[in-house]
């Protein structure tokens, strides 16, 4: 009586009106039989349904028991009636658990289907409560690759069997884009290999409709500088193995089965590179005949071809000096294709002031060119420094320096509008940020050479310890090579990405587009 939630009823009934009762009562309450012929029963409902369980126990003769003031614990015909309900409850439910999955073998795909038939049209439905329209008509609007228009207006036609009006735009036709409201969204189409680049340029951001495409760059210096900073012929063998693998559904890794083709690419490019070095798996003795073979043919045989380990010679240092200097020169390469990149594309945007000026313009790529010949020209000719070098760089630096201004007297701005002081803070500023930038940028490709230089090293370690190890030398080198073309292999392919961001992308990426996403529905 002095429960919270619940209201219990112990009784008598006729047993020839239990099934009817029980009937009766239904979801309100559970009749419990107390003992095997049902003349005693237990019933119990909600608080709230006490009124509604006594009405029907009156109907049906039900006489509650007394229960002794000094009566204590739970009696026993009710524990027993209760562990049988609970036992014919438990029977229930296997049997309906077991129903359900014969159910789900036997019409699992009938089931899935659908479920996929209900989730499409349930999309389906949202979207045409979406649309423009009048009671007989719909207006679809979007956008498609121009090279599937005419064979989406072909399709549609002959799905709607000619009840359908279809126009094409030009996409600097459309209001929105001409108002500047809305982007032309940009989809890349490449070859294979090419292809598998373009994830990269997106993960930075989706070039602006009508500027140029930047993957088949972004291909090649990533090859290339991957190549560079993990030389190794047999090492770069695995990564051109697991290429190949990934490419024929060998192996499955997911989603990085697309990028079969860059494993392929860094693959090859790391053999050359220690063709030239003459490493194989940390090795200088193996590929010694196939290096002396080549340099016979243009002179004296010598192995390796290009020597990167000092050995504290005059000779090996200028070399290793020689091969900073031309990861340097890689460097100046990237840089500049970024810069021709930029100016092209804000000459295509007619965006002519910044064309040709600022810092990643015309006047800063110019003074970024001529200080590189100047300085070739006075280490490797000896010149010395004229008037001319001074008055080309003073021009191209003034232009850069004072960039804004210039800008806004294209646009008809103010040129002036918080005071000359202001004007020449920011020049100075440009300045700085200019030579600071194209400093910064010349000298972090080093870290090209010092990683080539630091993978050639690691491989004399690995086979070193390999060689000291005697009956383990095997292990020894199969556990190296293995940590370094997993571990170093991560570290020089986010150097890799890291220069591609901020020494390449950064010249011409001044504005992300937007990335052309056909529409799906999607099974949820």
């Amino acid at each position: 009586d002095h429960l919270s939630f619940l209201s219990l009823k112990i009784g008598k009934i006729d047993p020839e009106k239990f099934e009817e009762l029980d009937a009766a009562v239904g979801n309100r309450a559970i009749i419990v039989p107390l003992g095997d012929d049902k003349s005693k029963i237990m019933a119990a409902s909600s608080k709230k349904a006490r009124f509604s369980l006594d009405t029907e126990l009156k109907k049906f003769g039900f006489v509650s028991f007394e229960i002794p003031s000094d009566f204590k614990g739970v009696p026993d015909e009710v524990l027993s009636g209760l562990e049988s309900k609970l036992a014919e409850s438990q029977k229930a439910v296997e049997y309906i658990e077991e129903e359900k999955r014969n159910l789900a073998q036997t019409h699992a795909e009938s089931l899935r289907a659908l479920l996929a038939s209900f989730a499409i049209a349930a999309q389906i439905v949202d979207v045409q409560n979406n649309l423009e329209s009048t009671s007989l008509v719909y207006r679809i609007t979007g956008w498609i690759p121009s090279d599937s228009c005419h064979s989406m207006m072909k399709d549609m036609d002959k799905l709607t069997e000619g009840r359908i009006a279809i126009r094409v735009y030009n996409p600097f036709e459309v209001p929105s884009v001409i108002n500047g409201t809305e982007q032309v969204p940009v989809r890349l189409k490449h070859g294979k290999l090419v292809g598998a680049f373009e994830r990269m340029i997106f993960s930075y951001g989706s070039p602006v409709y009508g500027a140029i495409d930047p993957t088949p760059f972004v291909a090649i210096f990533f090859t290339l500088l991957f190549g560079i900073m993990f030389g190794d012929a047999g090492q770069g063998f695995i990564f051109l193995l697991m290429g190949l693998l990934m490419n024929f559904k060998v192996i499955k890794v997911g989603g990085w089965n697309k990028f079969a083709p860059i494993f392929m690419a860094i693959g090859t490019s790391s053999m050359i590179m220690g063709l030239l070095t003459g490493e194989f798996f940390g090795n200088e003795d193996i590929l010694r005949p196939l290096s002396l073979a080549i340099t016979g043919l243009f002179g004296e045989p010598h192995a390796p071809i290009l020597h990167l380990m000092p050995d504290g010679s005059a000779h090996s240092i200028k070399t290793m000096f020689m091969f900073f200097g031309a990861t340097v020169g890689v460097g100046f390469i990237i840089n500049s294709v970024g810069l021709v990149l930029n100016i092209i594309n804000n000459l295509i945007m007619h965006k002519i002031p910044k064309a040709l000026f600022g810092k990643n313009g015309l006047s800063g790529a110019v003074f970024f060119w001529y200080v590189v010949i100047m300085v070739i020209r006075i280490v490797v000719a000896g010149h010395s420094i004229d008037l001319t070098d001074g008055i080309i760089i003073g021009i191209t630096l003034f232009l850069t320096m004072f960039c804004e201004p210039i800008h806004r007297a294209f646009e008809h701005e103010p040129i002036m509008e918080n005071g000359l002081f202001a004007v020449v803070i920011e020049a100075v500023v440009e300045l700085l940020e200019t030579l600071i930038s194209y400093l910064s940028s010349s000298i972090s490709f080093i870290r090209v050479g010092a990683f080539g230089l630091a993978h050639a090293v690691l491989g004399f370690i690995i086979l070193t310890l390999s060689e000291m190890a005697g009956p383990a030398y095997l292990a020894v080198m199969l556990v190296g090579n293995a940590i370094v073309v997993v571990l170093e292999g991560m570290i020089v392919a986010i150097q890799v990405i890291r220069l591609q961001y901020y020494e390449f992308f950064s010249k011409f990426f001044n504005e992300t587009g937007r990335e052309f996403k056909p529409f799906s529905f999607d099974y949820k």
